[in-house]
């Protein structure tokens, strides 16, 4: 079979993007907007239900298909009933993007110091809530004939120097396990590592006069900075019939910050 662009159109299938309604300008809300202008039914999911609500009536104002749905995907519960949701409303789940993660809020904790309630905290939302959601949509993906899982892990896993990192680099663990024992059933689960990112909560975290960006701009290949919007292609890479035959992959988006063989 030769290649189509076709191939990248995601008409007839649901995507469930987590943390897509927390932040105005955000990688979530990029990435619903993109499946969405692909074809798919979009589920904008966030604990933040107001701002899951905001988004979803965006992008069905803009013609797409969308609705939202209240979640906390630390809570197995919660979890299930946002997977409910997209099953009533569209008739099944063919993909899920675990964007949801704490970021900007954790600062500089340090990893000699912080409390085991951080550490818990940051654990359980930005590794085990990826592991719950996916757990969540795999009977779903099967019932469907497979599927396709992306983890958001990030540029500052590569090596991990901040307790963030070490959570995205444990991210990266269960894409590799889950691609390993669920690759036989269709269902590819991949991860994409952003690099520093315009977005509302990049740039709360690293402004443009911090010293982690001017030590960017002497270490990055090419731009330092990318929009949110840079993502998408790499996501309905993923998402689609076009990386049917890739799994198991950390996908860099970074302008070069990370340059691996």
């Amino acid at each position: 079979m030769s290649f189509s662009i076709d191939q990248f159109q995601l008409a007839g299938k649901v995507a469930i993007v987590t943390g897509a309604g927390g932040r105005g300008n955000s990688i979530g809300r990029a990435y619903a907007f993109g499946l969405a202008n692909a074809g798919a039914s979009v589920v904008v999911a966030d604990i933040n239900g107001e701002g899951a609500k905001l988004v979803a009536d965006e992008i069905a104002a803009a013609g797409g298909k969308a609705i939202s749905a209240q979640v906390d995907i630390t809570k197995p519960e919660s979890a299930a009933a946002m997977v409910k949701t997209a099953v009533d409303a569209f008739g099944g789940v063919d993909i899920l993007v675990n964007n949801a993660a704490l970021m900007a809020e954790l600062g500089s904790l340090q990893a000699a110091t912080i409390s085991l309630d951080d550490w818990n905290r940051i654990f359980n939302v930005n590794l085990t809530g990826a592991l719950i959601c996916s757990q969540a949509v795999v009977p779903e993906m099967r019932k469907r004939g497979g599927g396709k899982i992306i983890n958001q892990t990030s540029g500052g896993a590569f090596p991990a120097a901040s307790v963030y990192g070490i959570s995205k680099l444990a991210l990266v663990g269960l894409t590799t396990t889950l691609a390993r024992q669920l690759g036989r059933e269709k269902i590819n689960v991949n991860a994409i590592a952003p690099g520093n990112v315009t977005s509302d909560a990049g740039r709360a975290l690293t402004p443009d006069d911090s010293p982690f960006i001017k030590f960017l701009e002497m270490s990055v290949a090419m731009r330092v900075r990318g929009a949110p919007d840079e993502l998408v292609g790499s996501l309905l890479l993923l998402c689609s019939a076009a990386g049917d035959w890739i799994t198991g992959q950390v996908l860099h988006v970074d302008g070069g910050w990370v340059l691996r063989p």
